[in-house]
């Protein structure tokens, strides 16, 4: 029988049958060895004090242990509740401090993983409240454009540009949903950055190829300077992504005839790769929201976007060890820097 299952009492009561029986025992051997009456009262009074003390020790024993079931109880009542941290014991040798002890740090894992918990949700509810806003206008948008197309006759250059709204809008929702699936995937780890040394020439090449058409079509001049033997260890196809969106939000946001310069510098801890445009720039006040999920700054709805990129690229940059930061003055332009580690 496992130990584990027997109750307190059971073991009292099988403690003292024991002890009685052994000095029994004891007491009948010495009688016979000695054959004096006297040993036998003497062991009977020394069992009697036995059993009278192991009783008091029982008592105390089983009030203590009542005192400290009771404070477990009102302890772990308090952690699920979250209403207080359970006191710990000032004598640290005791069983019941270890226990105390135990308990506080299983408290603070729970208060931690409750914060999470929270955080997450709070998270979420963020998420979900800058999804809707982000698809709430396209969608209406869609519905207006098809309930004109079904309720009105329209001539065929109108039903082209009806037509062509709903593309726009497709193209927009679409571009969300991707822009969501590429930042859950990172978030949630379901992809993981490979860094490999490879030229870096070759990365901002597969960034530029994106954005050549949207920069001739506007006339902007890009210039590009980068090293062509420097290598770096870092995931090319991520890191294009998080150039290609700076590159990108460089041609939108700079004028017809405007000018964007790409650089980097190698440096001992570091590899900098900069993106400066001559575009309308950000304000001071700005600049630390920029990276912020769906961020867009008033003056530039009329751009397209739904501004996830700058946080994406972030979210890039930052899961290789590196950060990005701005320096913008309004009018002036912009330039964002990335700092790659050298190793």
């Amino acid at each position: 029988m496992s130990l584990g299952r027997i109750s307190v009492k059971k073991i009292f009561l099988l403690t003292c049958g024991g002890m009685v029986a052994s000095m029994l025992a004891i007491c009948a051997v010495l009688l016979w060895m000695t054959g004096e009456i006297w040993v036998l009262t003497t062991g009977g009074l020394l069992m009697l004090c036995a059993l009278a003390w192991m009783f008091l020790l029982t008592v105390v024993f089983s009030k203590r242990l009542s005192i400290f079931t009771r404070e477990l109880c009102q302890a772990m009542d308090q952690m699920i509740s979250g209403s207080g941290e359970p006191a710990r014991s000032v004598d640290s040798e005791t069983l019941f401090a270890r226990i105390s002890y135990r308990l506080s740090r299983l408290y603070g894992i729970m208060q931690e993983n409750r914060r999470k918990v929270d955080e997450e949700r709070q998270e979420l509810q963020m998420l979900v409240s800058d999804v809707s806003h982000q698809v709430k206008m396209p969608v209406s948008n869609l519905k207006m454009v098809t309930d004109t197309l079904l309720s009105k006759s329209v001539t065929e250059e109108e039903r082209r540009e009806f037509l062509q709204g709903i593309r726009n809008q497709t193209d927009k929702l679409e571009f969300l949903f991707q822009a969501l699936v590429k930042t859950s995937r990172l978030e949630t780890g379901a992809i993981r950055l490979e860094k490999k040394d490879t030229p870096l020439i070759d990365t901002l090449a597969m960034a530029l190829s994106g954005i050549v058409y949207a920069a001739e079509k506007k006339n902007i001049s890009v210039t590009v300077d980068c090293p062509e033997n420097l290598c770096l260890s870092h995931d090319s196809k991520w890191t294009t992504e998080a150039v290609f969106n700076l590159l990108d939000n460089a041609v939108k946001y700079t004028p017809a005839g405007g000018a964007i310069r790409v650089s980097v510098e190698q440096w001992e801890m570091y590899v900098k790769l900069s993106v400066s445009d001559t575009g309308k720039g950000i304000s001071e006040s700005n600049q630390a929201a920029v990276f912020r999920r769906f961020y867009r700054e008033e003056g530039v709805h009329e751009q397209q976007g739904v501004g996830i990129g700058l946080y994406l690229t972030r979210e890039i940059i930052t899961r290789q060890g590196g950060y990005i930061k701005v320096t913008s003055e309004p009018g002036r332009g912009s330039e964002f820097s990335v700092m790659l580690p050298t190793r």
